[in-house]
């Protein structure tokens, strides 16, 4: 139903909303600036009155409408109108409806809450705009211009920041300086949520000293923090949904908007990242600018154009880094013995022949120690194969505690190793070895007695090859275990 406020036959509005005080509101705000105001309670009515006479502007107050059905209606009334003046009041959690309600027609639009003065400077810029327009058409056009420059440009500089990065933190770094070339942004930031619902703080950049991680006091499990319905981008991950907040004050949190205003802070504009519609949400990217802007629909297009080329790029570097980690799980896997941890022996034999190869080429010296564990079939037989399976991993796990980072532990069959120890000669690799066999005979093992081992020593000769090489060591291994075993022997030379 439609309420006729004044007979009066000359500027007629009408003024759409659910609650009957919101309508009273404005109605006192901003009758006076009418000389007739009609009041809606529904799209329906809306319509209906549309149809009866011509009005010249028409009010759509968003607030209190929550569902698709109402953004179609919505959409609906704005196209009716054919280019005649709208004027738009939405709530900021719903900015994301001002894009699409753009495409049906061209309107002005403001976020609300706002104050009466505020909303009468609105209604009388949106009932004197098509005047403005047709006397300042020339300059209308060189804006519009100088904004697609300034688009295309801050669409240039983000793509060349995505371009050949796969570390997401130099690639989030680059985004937000490349997003900061953006006239009037003065701070941008990329929010990634992380596994477990971990959102968290990927990078900004700063043209107004703000420091995000200062002002919400952390940077990750940001959706914790009470201001996670109130803060843009955070309200952003949250809804899935773009948001746009002219006054920092608006979300509520007088704390927040101090922080900003301090900063200079006056629009905030925040757009969720997902790699593809109705997929899950990656995170957010906000900019907030030094001045009050609303943005144009060629303008919302092109932040949420770079939004989807951020998300892609996101999703590229997760995806990576996933296959990087499944990289390194599949050589963890095809290169380590399962039990021990140490290396198996197909890929020792490779690295023990790579090491031959650069000990000749640079004339380096190369330690072999090959060692293995007294008597351990009887380990097995007194206290059974799982309590041997202890006893080889505790023997591994403590040979390679002693070893450089540069030498390598290998797992050649049941209790035989070998120690491929780099830049090493054989008096060097006898101390080792010695030191070895004490450590492992003073060693308490869980289950069991202690054991020993039995270690030969050898260093590569000028032209020996592995075969070779591992022929002495056997050879130096067995008289350790003639000798009575927990001992060490070194190979006689080539």
């Amino acid at each position: 139903m439609a309420t006729d406020i004044d007979s009066q036959a000359q500027r007629v509005g009408l003024f759409l909303n659910l609650a009957s005080e919101r309508r009273g509101e404005f109605q006192s705000a901003c009758g006076e600036l009418f000389n007739r105001l009609l009041l809606a309670e529904s799209f329906d009515s809306a319509m209906a009155t549309l149809g009866r006479q011509p009005v010249d502007l028409l009010v759509i107050d968003l607030d209190g409408f929550e569902d698709h059905g109402d953004l179609s209606a919505a959409a609906s009334l704005v196209r009716t109108r054919m280019g005649n003046p709208v004027l738009i009041l939405c709530p900021y959690s719903k900015t994301s409806w001002l894009p699409e309600l753009m495409t049906a027609g061209p309107l002005t639009y403001r976020v609300s809450p706002i104050l009466s003065s505020e909303m009468q400077q609105a209604v009388s810029h949106a009932l004197t705009e098509p005047l403005d327009a047709a006397a300042n058409a020339q300059q209308q056009l060189l804006d519009k211009e100088k904004e697609l420059r300034d688009l295309l440009a801050v669409q240039r500089n983000v793509q060349r920041a995505l371009t050949g990065m796969d570390e997401l933190p130099l690639m989030a770094s680059q985004v937000c300086v490349a997003l900061c070339t953006f006239p009037g942004v003065r701070h941008a930031a990329l929010f990634h949520m992380k596994e477990r619902g971990n959102l968290a703080l990927e990078a900004q950049e700063s043209r107004n000293h703000l420091d995000i991680a200062h002002l919400l006091g952390r940077t990750d499990q940001l959706l914790q923090l009470p201001v996670h319905e109130a803060f843009p981008p955070l309200l952003s991950v949250g809804t899935g949904e773009l948001v746009l907040m002219d006054a920092p004050e608006k979300a509520g949190d007088p704390m927040l908007a101090m922080g900003l205003h301090d900063h200079g802070v006056r629009t905030i504009l925040s757009l969720p990242l997902r790699s593809e519609a109705g997929g899950p949400v990656l995170g957010a990217v906000s900019l907030m600018f030094d001045r009050l802007i609303h943005p144009s629909r060629e303008q919302f297009s092109c932040f949420g154009s770079l939004a989807q080329f951020i998300s892609f790029g996101l999703a590229m570097s997760e995806l990576k880094h996933q296959n990087d980690a499944l990289a390194g799980q599949l050589t963890q896997i095809t290169t380590t013995d399962a039990l021990t941890g140490a290396v198996n022996r197909r890929h020792g034999e490779a690295q023990l022949d790579n090491e031959i190869r650069r000990a000749r080429r640079y004339g380096i010296p190369l330690g072999v120690i090959a060692f293995d564990i007294d008597n351990f079939r009887s380990v097995n037989d007194i206290y059974g194969y799982p309590c041997g399976d202890k006893a080889l991993r505790t023997v591994a796990m403590t040979v390679q505690d002693r070893l450089r980072t540069s030498d390598t532990l290998v797992r050649m069959r049941g209790e035989e190793f070998l120690i491929i120890a780099t830049h090493t000669a054989a008096i060097d690799a006898l101390k080792l070895a010695e030191k070895l066999r004490e450590t492992i005979a003073n060693t308490e093992l869980p289950g069991c007695d202690n054991v020993t081992i039995s270690l030969g020593v050898a260093q590569a000769g000028p032209e020996e090859g592995a075969a070779t090489l591992l022929e002495r060591l056997d050879a130096a291994l067995h008289r350790a275990k003639r000798a009575g075993r927990n001992c060490v022997e070194l190979a006689m030379a080539q």
